[in-house]
């Protein structure tokens, strides 16, 4: 069977696939824009909504476990906390995403980009679902919410890391131009 003409753009002449990506010098350029002394501003701010969201499962656990007052209280910080940070984050990780084509271009961006913006909603709810009473919030609710968050940001922490660790994306070059 003989390769039509667009088929032919994505094959090499040996028919083996050519990466589109590959074949725009342009689209390796990944590093990160929004830095601040060649360290990417998304990469260091992650880390707080991501222990912020484990932390408020753990004080919703402990609190179902103690009945202790304190845990649930702290569950309501860990939780804005969380959603506070998670916008802070979004909002460079949405910058980087828009302005460096390299990284625009790839599915798997847009993926992380998706369930970052899933995960920031139930953040956000469940932090404001605890603001109207954060003891009576705890159970069933918040611990469900709070489980959510916990799997949405696994998923969203695995594929935001396949970014850095498989494409190098949103990291500083090596060495000096």
């Amino acid at each position: 069977m003989a390769l039509d003409s667009k088929s032919s753009e994505h094959s090499g002449g040996d028919g083996a696939l050519v990466d589109p990506i590959a074949s725009h010098p342009h689209f390796h350029r990944t590093e990160s824009r929004i830095a601040v002394a060649g360290h990417p501003i998304h990469a260091m701010l992650v880390a707080f909504p991501i222990a912020l969201a484990m932390s408020t499962l753990g004080a919703d656990a402990l609190y179902w476990w103690t009945g202790d007052p304190f845990w649930a209280r702290a569950a309501l910080w860990a939780s804005g906390g969380a959603f506070l940070m998670g916008v802070a984050a979004g909002i460079s990780g949405t910058v980087e995403l828009l302005m460096v084509r390299g990284i625009r271009i790839r599915a798997a961006s847009w993926t992380h980009f998706v369930l970052a913006v899933m995960l920031l909603s139930i953040l956000g709810a469940n932090w404001g679902f605890r603001l109207t009473g954060y003891e009576q919030a705890v159970l069933p609710w918040g611990i469900l919410l709070s489980c959510f968050a916990a799997v949405f940001t696994g998923m969203t922490g695995w594929h935001g890391g396949k970014l850095v660790f498989d494409y190098h994306l949103g990291t500083a070059p090596i060495g000096k131009d």
